[in-house]
């Protein structure tokens, strides 16, 4: 497709909140906006809202078509191509794969992570699909591996996680203590054996997250911290050039960081859910207060797009305020200046959304139409 014009819709477009205006695209960019430009192809959008693709910064959905039942897994390159259109279909055009690189064996492997980096390097994908590592402070046999990944730029964002605290209680109750070593493939006793090693080192921990913040720096990676329980914790890993708190578990956490001008990301399923799965913050009121400054889709991308309409929806932020939670906030986070928003030049990651739902109808990444529904293919002309 040489050129396309989106014709007759309602853009989000900056500075000017949601306006009847075409867009058109060419070689995978916007270049034109409002414009009545001659183009090969054409896509009816009357009807529909014209909104940049969503950037999704943290998401690990992926990880149910890699083992859709606990010890039952499945090739890469399968599941990598079912989590591409899971996220095409949502309207999700650059996706972060929040890939937990752990000392458990199993899902979160050293080996799953490596199978995870072939995978994505040996595609040939639409969307723009990222590694997003997820650091467990406790694997320490692991850190020249992910040191290794990071200096070769199979590494995008780095994040610091510290589950293993909350591994060693749960696994004391036999049902919780299950979960975990079901995903790693183990009997509970193995992995509860396991688990007391690997958890004798904390002393090595502080060292090693030096190491990791130092070599994300020299390659111009943002950085996280993940689910930071207090504001010393936060100011921590901020000094080692972390801008971007995820998840907070305590809201004067989140607060103190947007108050350090910090990046804070909360979950899309909080906000259709209308309430935490693990009973912490709401991130619909800490959006709405100004402290939740991005929107991911943690473990289900459908939330995303639904999320911003809701949020629109209950009055209190408007519909481009919304939006920005998921699309040129994390965009911005991730140090992506490219997209986030309809803008000429940008790569033209375009959504077309039916309001009445709302839903996807078509989704054009990289210049190229990659999703396209029933009633949006009866559009195209």
């Amino acid at each position: 497709m040489s050129s396309l014009r989106i014709a007759g819709g309602t853009a989000l477009l900056p500075g000017h909140g949601l306006t009847e205006a075409d867009v058109t695209i060419a070689d995978g960019h916007i270049t034109a906006i409002g414009k009545d430009t001659p183009t090969a192809t054409t896509l009816d959008a009357r009807g529909l809202h014209v909104l940049p693709g969503i950037v999704d910064i943290h998401g690990d959905a992926f990880e149910r078509q890699l083992q859709p039942r606990p010890g039952i897994g499945f090739p890469v390159d399968l599941a990598l191509a079912d989590t591409e259109a899971q996220l095409l279909a949502n309207g999700i055009t650059t996706a972060f794969h929040g890939v937990t690189l752990s000392w458990e064996p199993g899902l979160r492997s050293l080996e799953a992570w490596h199978a995870i980096q072939a995978g994505l390097a040996a595609g040939h994908f639409t969307c723009d699909m990222r590694v997003h590592l997820r650091w467990e402070a406790y694997n320490l046999d692991a850190l020249d591996d992910a040191l290794a990944d990071i200096a070769a730029g199979r590494v995008h964002l780095l994040a610091f996680n510290d589950h293993t605290p909350s591994i060693l209680k749960k696994i004391k109750d036999p049902v919780e203590g299950a979960k975990f070593s079901g995903r790693a493939g183990m009997k509970l006793a193995e992995f509860t054996t396991l688990a007391d090693r690997i958890g004798a080192r904390a002393d090595e921990i502080p060292a090693a997250q030096s190491r990791l913040a130092a070599a994300a720096r020299a390659a111009g990676i943002p950085m996280a911290s993940h689910d930071d329980y207090a504001i010393p914790v936060r100011d921590g890993f901020r000094a080692h050039g972390a801008h971007i708190c995820e998840f907070p578990i305590a809201e004067e956490v989140g607060h103190a960081a947007r108050a350090a001008a910090d990046h804070v990301v909360m979950g899309s399923p909080n906000v259709v859910r209308g309430r935490s799965h693990l009973g912490w913050a709401s991130a619909a009121l800490m959006a709405e207060a100004g402290v939740c400054s991005i929107l991911s889709s943690d473990y289900f991308y459908p939330a995303m797009l639904r999320a911003a309409y809701i949020l629109a929806g209950r009055g209190t932020l408007d519909f481009p305020a919304a939006w920005s939670l998921v699309s040129a906030n994390p965009a911005a986070a991730a140090h992506l200046p490219d997209r986030g928003t309809l803008a000429t030049g940008n790569r033209a990651d375009v959504i077309l959304v039916d309001p009445n739902g709302p839903r996807v109808v078509a989704t054009i990444a990289n210049g190229r139409i990659a999703h396209l529904t029933a009633a949006g293919a009866a559009r195209l002309g």
